[in-house]
């Protein structure tokens, strides 16, 4: 192997982690995260949504972690297009335009079923690690709890008909 090619290949890297990734305080750049975000982040999203955010990512409340991913997938079987970003704008663009409950009772079905696999890898663990299962149980419980609070938002959603326009006369 030739050594010039592995130093130009070194350069080539140090300039695009140069040029891209660095965090530079006097040009008041902060390029740490590439999604800078758009128009359409912005959009008011429903009242639920920021307490289901809070709540469903954070895996210490929800007793289960959905990545970006599993987020994608959700939208994917329900026929929705969401991008890839952070996770709480991939959730607000999830449930961003929603007026009906059907909608909502589709979203949770599918993330439902996530949540489901994770517990039968909990249930698992447990089972073949005896000594964790009081941790698994706990993570457990968080995740049926997490599931009936979807129950909780669909029951309490109220649906938004294309005459409930307020400028509408």
């Amino acid at each position: 192997m030739n050594p010039n090619d592995i130093s130009d290949l070194r350069a080539e890297f140090d300039k695009f982690v140069k040029d891209k990734c660095s965090l530079d305080p006097e040009a008041g750049e902060n390029m740490q995260s590439s999604d800078m975000g758009d128009k359409e982040d912005e959009e008011p999203v429903p009242q639920f949504v920021d307490a289901l955010t809070s709540k469903l990512l954070a895996p210490a409340l929800s007793g289960v972690y959905l990545s970006r991913l599993d987020i994608k997938r959700v939208a994917e079987a329900i026929d929705e297009s969401i991008p890839i970003k952070e996770r709480t704008k991939m959730v607000k663009a999830l449930f961003r335009h929603t007026t009906t409950q059907q909608y909502l009772k589709d979203a949770f079905a599918e993330v439902d079923k996530h949540i489901n696999g994770r517990i039968l890898i909990y249930t698992e663990l447990s089972e073949t690690f005896p000594a964790s299962k009081e941790i698994f149980d706990v993570y457990i419980t968080k995740a049926k709890k997490t599931m009936k609070m979807f129950d909780t938002i669909i029951n309490d959603f109220q649906e938004i008909e294309p005459t409930d326009d307020s400028l509408f006369v």
